[in-house]
């Protein structure tokens, strides 16, 4: 398992895995603002206290403590944000195999197979939690501390447990979602994570990783697809929009400048200025 660039220091977790199922208890003390997270196995992320932002490549959600994420493997920005006096959240991960797994032990279970319908492509699936979902999560924290082959047999009849329950509640939602896993390896156009950022304030850097892509490779590719910088495009693009905005007398210069990325008033009006040939003021000026 490969989870990048925590904030060690922060946080305190404990562990017990098997060689594809483990779990974590995961505890932060202040709020983290987009950190970046690498994902090498799908997880579920129930969270217990706080909230957490997740930014996706091609979508973002926020959840509290009273829903819980089945993540898939893929790189994500993560805000995760303190609630009574921490964040915490209990992470649950598992392999393609153990879904396969799954799948091949318990098909006879289901009243229907996955349809053949087309999932959207969202990177997870919400679930809300229950009674059920809340004893299973106490559950799964009495595992930690017991001897390695034991707990190893107790996590696999858990990753059954939460599965059989899942596709029991949202049935063929659930398990059309899982085949869609199966299928779709997550490799998402260059050009579709483009676009799904275009008007965000996300830095190049984090759109290279979110592409999983190193900041070289994404700029080298996007300059042989759209012929120019990464920074001049969308730059341009972004400065168009904001243009728009103003035109409409939908929005001021000081209510949009973080929305497009940038850091202060006066770096967007230059910016602005540079492009137009006017500053963002003289809108509204007139």
């Amino acid at each position: 398992m490969d989870i990048t660039n925590l904030p060690e220091d922060l946080w305190e977790h404990n562990e017990t895995h098997t060689s594809d199922l483990q779990i974590f208890n995961y505890e932060v003390y202040k709020n983290g603002s987009r950190n970046k997270i690498g994902l090498n196995k799908n997880v579920f992320s129930f969270l217990l206290d706080g909230q957490k932002n997740i930014h996706f490549s091609n979508d973002i959600i926020s959840i509290n403590e009273t829903q819980s994420l089945l993540i898939t493997s893929n790189n994500v920005l993560v805000t995760e944000l303190v609630g009574v006096s921490s964040y915490r959240c209990l992470l649950f991960f598992f392999s393609h195999k153990n879904i396969t797994d799954f799948l091949l032990k318990h098909s006879h279970s289901f009243s229907q197979n996955a349809s053949d319908k087309k999932i959207t492509d969202i990177p997870y699936f919400l679930l809300e939690k229950d009674n059920f979902i809340i004893h299973y999560i106490h559950s799964l924290q009495q595992i930690f501390g017991l001897q390695q082959s034991i707990s190893q047999k107790i996590l696999e009849l858990k990753f059954e447990e939460i599965m059989l329950y899942l596709a029991d509640k949202y049935g063929t939602v659930f398990l059309d979602y899982l085949h869609y896993l199966l299928i779709n390896e997550r490799e998402l156009s260059f050009k579709m994570v483009i676009e799904k950022n275009l008007y965000t304030n996300l830095s190049i850097d984090e759109i290279a990783f979110l592409c999983n892509m190193s900041a070289s490779t994404f700029k080298r590719k996007f300059i042989s697809i759209y012929q120019k910088s990464p920074g001049k495009w969308f730059q341009q693009k972004r400065l168009n929009k904001a243009k728009e905005l103003l035109h409409n007398n939908q929005v001021t210069p000081s209510e949009i400048f973080m929305d497009f990325g940038y850091g202060s008033l006066s770096n967007f009006s230059a910016a602005f200025k540079n492009e137009f040939g006017y500053s963002p003021n003289h809108i509204h000026s007139n």
